[in-house]
């Protein structure tokens, strides 16, 4: 058996730009994708904390050490620059490999920078 767990968590970064005529998904500072273990066109789920919108969309890298955190598409309607927001991914995880799965915790800064990451026990 499979379970959907969270993998990767990035928590309360701030939305930088909302570009409402790119085609879609989410620009995220490489620092922080790899800080969660996250890869370009991974797919994520994105929460709003100012609105409640949640969407799902994929990554794709922006400049290193920008800190940018850009909703791009449709989703660009459901921000405001400035909200903060939470970045979930899941896995899908064998039942025999939950005693060894860490999901990732990355907290950031007002700028987005990472200031502390935790691994967690399922």
């Amino acid at each position: 058996m499979f379970r959907i767990l969270c993998k990767s968590k990035i928590h309360r970064a701030i939305v930088t730009d909302a570009n409402l005529n790119y085609e879609g998904s989410l620009t995220l500072d490489p620092i922080l994708m790899e800080a969660a273990g996250l890869v370009p066109f991974e797919q994520v789920h994105v929460l709003n904390l100012n609105n409640g919108a949640r969407f799902e969309t994929y990554l794709i890298e922006g400049e290193r050490g920008s800190g940018t955190v850009c909703v791009n598409g449709a989703a660009a309607r459901l921000v405001q620059v400035g909200d903060p927001i939470i970045v979930l991914a899941y896995a899908l995880v064998p039942e025999e490999e939950l005693p060894n799965f860490r999901p990732r915790i990355v907290f950031v800064n007002e700028r987005n920078q990472v200031v502390e990451t935790k691994a967690m026990k399922v």
